[in-house]
């Protein structure tokens, strides 16, 4: 019989939550430049880059609400930007 202690180990679950992590990260990037085109705004190749290639899941958070209420997508990453009320 195989040994399956491994997925059930401290590294395993980290390695989970890491792929967790990366993919909620990976969402609210998307959902990001989903509701700036829904809402007409045109998104820099910089600035793609830099919600798309972001990991942190609660900075991509604050970027999504703020995408909501911003004039341009520059907007998103201001410390003038509208807050996450």
């Amino acid at each position: 019989m195989a040994d399956l202690s491994f997925y059930v180990s401290p590294l395993s679950e980290e390695i989970r939550e890491e792929g967790r992590a990366e993919g909620r990260a990976e969402g609210r990037a998307e959902n990001i430049l989903i509701v700036l085109g829904a809402r007409r705004i045109d998104v820099a190749h910089a600035t793609r880059e830099k919600i798309t290639t972001c990991r942190d899941p609660e900075l991509l958070r604050g970027w999504l609400l703020r995408s909501a209420v911003v004039a341009t997508a520059e907007e998103i990453f201001g410390e003038d930007a509208p807050s996450e009320q």
